[in-house]
């Protein structure tokens, strides 16, 4: 089966949110990120972190996966998406070749 790739955009609840968390907000983003950097561990994330766009910051992060389904349950299963929201779109990625 051939993987398909998504560029996915966690976009924050309000414009400064990476710079007026609350504590527990805080935990929920440590949580995602420990959660993200274990389905990278496996494979199924090549890239994901903050991009601190001058407008707003936000969450980048690109994914292989099997289906849209195996997306949806990232995203439904990540912490952060109890305070956050996603977009996703295909990607057409051009990856080197494993070796």
């Amino acid at each position: 089966m051939e993987k398909k790739y998504f560029v996915l955009h966690l976009l924050p609840c309000r414009p400064d949110f990476a710079q007026t968390m609350s504590d527990e907000e805080r935990s929920i983003m440590m949580k995602h990120v420990a959660y993200w950097t274990v389905l990278m561990k496996k494979g199924g994330v090549v890239v994901f972190g903050p991009v601190f766009d001058p407008k707003a910051t936000y969450g980048l992060g690109i994914v292989c996966v099997d289906n849209i389904a195996e997306l949806e349950e990232f995203i439904a299963n990540d912490p952060a998406a109890t305070i956050n929201r996603y977009e996703y779109f295909p990607m057409m990625a051009m990856v080197p070749d494993p070796q």
